[in-house]
């Protein structure tokens, strides 16, 4: 089945440039939405408890008004939910839900709690997403060189028989539309963005570096040579592919290094590996995991504070802080001391 894309002829912006639109959050996407939006002619509000936060803060000195969210509500047309996930199902029923009015629309930026059932929208308003494909600073970066970050477009309620215009305007206004913006569903778009972070961005990719390294230095090499092997050359390779798919790096990288990755990968990937990619994906769909990470959320996060205590004192951890210090052109972030 064809995806459908549009660009700025199919997704005009006037819908959006007539309402007023409540950024809920100015985080990551927050402050990229807001002020792309109020670029392209939109009237924005900022949502915030605290206007004493830093992102408060920030919001401030970058113009905009800045009030507690039910108040943000109450004063808009449309609502941007940019809270994390983990917050949203609190802001939601305390601050949005209440003053929600009829034909008002509703957006998210991830389905995470609408497709999984923690936010139950009433079915007198519009519920959609807009999903960029990259991080903020990147569509406002983009956005400022007249660009655009591609997009994800998802209508799941449609109470006015205008969400996916009204959807795509606010997509076109963030700079989406210039690049592409991708119609999908809720569905699709959640269950493939949990997937894709716990089997290969994060959670694989976490582990397989860990596990190259400790088994180098399990045979005896330096820690050092083990940790630009298997964590800094990483940077290297997913370049190659980010520009030009696996083909590209393939054909950028050594002969040596091609042989490897054909007789060697599916070793490390084998028919049990991907038996278990397909039980994470079934706990995924059938709202496993979520229920998890609510259930951890609601507690504190114990097991997350654990495992943050933990992986910052791992040996691959501890030589990378070394070694960052000698490469000057990296902007090293260091999360510990």
């Amino acid at each position: 089945m064809a995806i459908k894309v549009h660009y700025e002829k199919t997704a005009k912006i006037a819908p959006v440039q007539k309402s007023t639109v409540a950024v809920i959050g100015y985080g990551s996407q927050g402050h990229a939405h807001a002020q792309n939006l109020r670029d392209s002619g939109v009237k924005v509000i900022v949502g915030n408890h605290n206007r004493t936060s830093p992102n408060a803060k920030l919001a401030l000195k970058h113009g905009f008004q800045v009030l507690p969210p039910a108040d943000a509500v109450k004063k808009a047309d449309i609502v941007m939910c940019l809270v994390p996930d983990e917050f949203l199902p609190e802001v939601y029923d305390r601050d949005i839900e209440p003053n929600l009015r009829p034909g008002m629309m509703l957006m998210v930026a991830h389905g995470f709690n609408i497709h999984f059932g923690f936010v139950k929208p009433p079915r007198d308003i519009d519920v959609t997403m807009i999903a960029p494909k990259g991080p903020g600073h990147t569509v406002r970066s983009e956005y400022l060189k007249g660009g655009g970050v591609p997009c994800l477009v998802a209508v799941k309620q449609d109470a006015t028989g205008k969400a996916l215009n009204r959807a795509l305007a606010y997509g076109n206004a963030i700079g989406g539309a210039r690049a592409g913006i991708i119609e999908t569903t809720f569905k699709d778009e959640t269950e493939t963005d949990l997937f894709g972070e716990q089997v290969v961005l994060c959670g694989g990719l976490s582990e397989l570096i860990k596990a190259g390294f400790e088994t180098l230095t399990e045979a005896g090499y330096p820690p050092e040579m083990a940790y630009f092997e298997c964590l800094h050359e990483v940077k290297l390779i997913v370049d190659l592919m980010y520009e030009g798919g696996l083909s590209y790096m393939r054909y950028s990288i050594s002969n040596t290094a091609e042989y490897g990755d054909y007789v060697s990968g599916p070793k490390i990937i084998t028919p049990k590996t991907r038996k278990a990619m397909r039980k994470i994906l079934k706990d995924i769909q059938k709202v496993k995991f979520a229920k998890a990470f609510r259930k951890e959320c609601a507690a504190g996060k114990p097991f997350m504070n654990k495992m943050r205590k933990s992986e910052a004192n791992h040996p691959i951890e501890q030589v990378g802080r070394s070694l960052r210090k000698m490469m000057k052109w990296i902007d090293s972030k260091e999360t510990r001391k």
